[in-house]
């Protein structure tokens, strides 16, 4: 179960996190987790590169040492990077000091001060302990999510998750990996066609 625009009452429940940015400016900010990875990450690249789109994706460390290039190509087309922690970490279901070493590790990699947590589950007591590693650190979460990752979803339905309820100064949250792709695939092309139609500029979180 989840929701695909994120209720008021859960970002006053966590306000130190980072949920929209300005709406009023009509751009969208698009967000990738899970990556890097082959033929996913790259096909991401060439749809944001037709549209002139900045991005930010959120990394896995242990991606970013299997394929090192991709990660490199990311970083050269200009898109923002964040910190998805080093091995996919669910916050609720971890320690404190293992979560946080996690996320430490993969930052050796990543260097950015930018983080979204797997699943978007951290605990407050976490969120702590890394803005203290970190204190620069921006915790990102979302305004919309596509429900790509969903492979129980219709790739229409993905579509309408995303054109019906992004709206100015929106992150929206997509996936570049093996599970979300069929959907992804299907839906990034299009929305950014609608988007650009639209007016919308796509920018990177650099908050």
């Amino acid at each position: 179960m989840y929701l695909v625009k994120t209720p008021w009452l859960l970002k006053k429940l966590y306000p130190k996190l980072i949920w929209n940015v300005d709406h009023t400016s009509h751009r969208l900010y698009l967000t990738f987790d899970d990556g890097p990875i082959p033929i996913v990450t790259p096909f991401v690249l060439n749809i944001l590169k037709q549209y002139n789109a900045k991005a930010t994706f959120f990394c896995i460390g242990d991606n970013v040492r299997k394929h090192p290039e991709i990660f490199e190509q990311v970083k050269n087309d200009g898109h923002a990077i964040g910190n998805h922690t080093y091995n996919h970490l669910k916050g609720w279901k971890t320690d404190d000091k293992t979560y946080l070493d996690n996320f430490l590790q993969a930052d050796e990699l990543l260097n950015t001060s930018l983080f979204r947590p797997p699943y978007g589950r951290i605990k407050r007591s976490q969120v702590k302990l890394l803005k203290q590693a970190k204190p620069d650190l921006k915790i990102i979460m979302w305004n919309v999510l596509s429900g790509d990752f969903d492979i129980n979803l219709p790739r229409e339905k993905c579509l309408q998750n995303v054109m019906r309820n992004t709206d100015d100064g929106d992150i929206v949250l997509f996936h570049d990996s093996l599970k979300a792709k069929e959907r992804m695939e299907y839906v990034l092309p299009r929305a950014m066609e609608q988007w650009s139609k639209e007016g919308f500029e796509f920018s990177p979180l650099g908050l």
